[in-house]
């Protein structure tokens, strides 16, 4: 098991006494798999920009992909329900985005639900089973169902994973705390574009809005 009871801690926690165990019931809690979409890993026709990104992408296939895909394995094996949130809009012309991917920069984002660039990476394909709730929102309960179907499922503990760690995967966290849900977020199957915004804001999510913690520890919190 890693460090995390003190890993990842903020100036508010520096001093904080220990966090109690994480117990995870199979039937309590779902994997929540965040954004991590064909557009995110397509490589930029500018070389500059590739090269900026580089070292997101190789993290995405090295790391986070790979990770990714056996938390998936392991929660289907233990009957934990996998659910997928994507960024897609309903109409082509993305009328039904949010401001946020409206405005200009690199938070414009125009992905039609069914075109190829807005599904989710192959090597994390959905099961037939599994619930995939599409959003025009950073977070994935602002912008979609999924706070009444967890709700439903009588799911109390959500483990986060996806990108990036300083935007959907912090936004979607935020609210999941503020709706009471127990959130444990899995450092090594996240990304943001540079470690620093990852590492940053690991530090201003952890302790209040949820744990950050290892793949490796998932596997000893599961009761």
């Amino acid at each position: 098991m890693s460090d995390w009871k003190t890993a990842y801690r903020s100036f508010y926690y520096e001093t904080a006494d220990l966090p109690e165990d994480v117990v995870l019931s199979p039937s309590k809690s779902a994997l929540l798999v965040i954004d991590i979409q064909n557009t995110y890993m397509e490589v930029d026709s500018d070389p500059s920009e590739a090269e900026r990104w580089a070292p997101f992408r190789e993290r995405m296939n090295k790391v986070v992909i790979p990770n990714t895909a056996s938390m998936i394995r392991f929660c289907r094996e233990r009957g934990i329900e996998v659910i997928f949130a994507r960024i897609a809009c309903l109409k082509p012309d993305g009328r039904d985005r949010s401001l946020s991917q409206k405005k200009p920069g690199f938070n414009y984002l125009l992905l039609p639900k069914d075109r190829e660039d807005s599904q989710i990476v192959s090597e994390l394909t959905p099961d037939d089973e599994d619930i995939v709730v599409i959003k025009t929102t950073d977070s994935a309960l602002t912008g979609t169902n999924l706070r009444l179907v967890l709700r439903n499922m009588e799911i109390e503990n959500v483990i986060a994973v996806g990108i990036f760690t300083d935007q959907c995967v912090s936004s979607t966290v935020r609210s999941l705390a503020d709706e009471s849900f127990n959130v444990v977020v899995v450092e090594d199957c996240c990304a943001a574009a540079t470690e620093e915004l990852h590492l940053n804001e690991l530090k201003s999510i952890n302790m209040i809005y949820c744990h950050v913690v290892q793949s490796e520890d998932i596997h000893d919190f599961v009761a």
